[in-house]
């Protein structure tokens, strides 16, 4: 009767991790890139509270470049993958220049409105496991210019 409950205790139970910040609960963060350059943040945010938010997302050291997110209230919203309790499903967040290798931790830091922002250590993956290869980022094709043939004149008679 009173053993020990592992049970009771809250962990992440799949590749990602997890942070409560304020009324906003993220689920499952994680950055899938191929070469560690570039790479598509994966996460489901939840959002228990009665107004709209727009979530902070910044990454790397001097936290880099800012992207916000709105999450509206009482809204569940998977980006990037599609889960049973998600109400919207949007694509992976691109970041750009993350420079840390598969295997490897980035930093990345999370933050709305007033309520005090947390910083995590953000698991990288790679393709090499199939639920996390569709979601590895694509390069846009960079346009590379053709010659276009010149119209020779017809010679008149």
């Amino acid at each position: 009767m009173l053993t020990y409950q592992a049970t009771t205790e809250k962990y992440d139970a799949s590749d990602g991790v997890s942070v409560d910040i304020g009324e906003l609960d993220l689920r499952n963060v994680l950055v899938v890139s191929e070469d560690g350059e570039d790479g598509n943040l994966i996460m489901t945010v939840v959002n228990n509270g009665d107004d709209d938010v727009e979530l902070g997302v910044q990454f790397g050291e001097g936290g880099g470049d800012t992207q916000t997110i709105e999450i509206e209230a009482g809204n569940t919203v998977a980006f990037g993958v599609d889960t049973a309790e998600s109400e919207d499903v949007l694509e992976p967040l691109l970041l750009e220049g993350i420079d840390t290798q598969p295997g490897g931790l980035l930093s990345m830091y999370f933050q709305y409105g007033d309520a005090q922002g947390r910083q995590l250590l953000v698991p990288v993956l790679d393709g090499s496991l199939e639920q996390y290869s569709p979601y590895l980022p694509t390069l846009t094709p960079t346009p590379t210019a053709t010659e276009t043939a010149t119209p020779t004149p017809t010679p008149t008679p």
